[in-house]
């Protein structure tokens, strides 16, 4: 999930009005270095009188930041009802207000969770249909789980049970070609141990011999289910590997 609006913003809040205030005179204490910043605010550009500099500014400041983070939104925000709900609440006039402030954080909870069960289902729906298409094509097999896999470079080794660590090499995508995650990128082999992965690698891995290389397609329940993870893998999505088995460690 994205990072909370009204954190973002309480937080700005206090760093915009940081940056204003120094803006708009704040005095160097300490050495010749300190005096340098204190000498250079006199430059500052000027819009009117000091409460109007210090309000545009602070405007400017926080409306920067706040866009920003409007941009890592999962939805597009209704900005007038955005600025009508933000307006009436700096005025103070709560008897307007449709959201009451202490009701506010658990209705953006609410939205979020809503959207993200949105996501899932459509990426899900998006995963089931590349995956029946998928093992259509020849040398793809789904087990009984769901998981599908298809060896691109067979080997004689041994095959890694629960309790082993392995090395490996591999290569993870979405289902748009998106590199999320890549040991080969890195130039680097990865190494864990067996059941410290997600379901979809536990199952694999097991079913590879150390040498080869298998493409895997791993349905969402396999993988990071509804909650997804991190800003690249979203809710519901299906996740494509190319692993290489190096190596079993004892």
């Amino acid at each position: 999930m994205k990072k909370s609006l009204f954190t973002v913003v309480a937080i700005l809040g206090l760093a915009v009005s940081s940056l204003v205030l120094t803006s708009c005179g704040a005095k160097a204490t300490e050495g010749e270095n300190a005096e340098a910043p204190a000498q250079k605010v006199v430059k500052a550009k000027s819009i009117g009188s000091l409460e109007d500099s210090l309000s545009y500014a602070y405007g400017v400041g926080l409306g920067d930041n706040l866009r920003q983070n409007f941009e890592q939104m999962p939805v597009d925000l209704n900005l007038d009802m955005f600025l009508k709900a933000f307006e009436q609440t700096l005025k103070g006039q709560d008897g307007k207000l449709r959201i009451k402030p202490e009701e506010a954080y658990q209705v953006f909870q609410h939205c979020m969770m809503a959207i993200m069960e949105q996501e899932a289902q459509n990426n899900k729906k998006m995963g089931a249909e590349y995956m029946a298409e998928n093992a259509k094509k020849e040398g793809v097999v789904t087990t009984a789980s769901g998981l599908q896999y298809e060896i691109i470079t067979p080997a004689e080794g041994a095959k890694p049970v629960a309790s082993d660590r392995v090395k490996v090499h591999y290569h993870g995508t979405l289902l748009d070609g998106t590199v999320f995650d890549s040991s080969i990128d890195r130039g680097t082999p990865a190494e864990f141990g067996v059941t410290q992965v997600i379901a979809g690698w536990q199952e694999g891995l097991q079913l590879m011999n150390v040498g080869s290389k298998v493409r895997f397609v791993i349905p969402s329940d396999l993988a990071y289910g509804d909650q997804g993870a991190g800003q690249m893998i979203a809710p519901g999505s299906t996740l494509i590997f190319e692993v290489e088995l190096l190596e079993i460690l004892k």
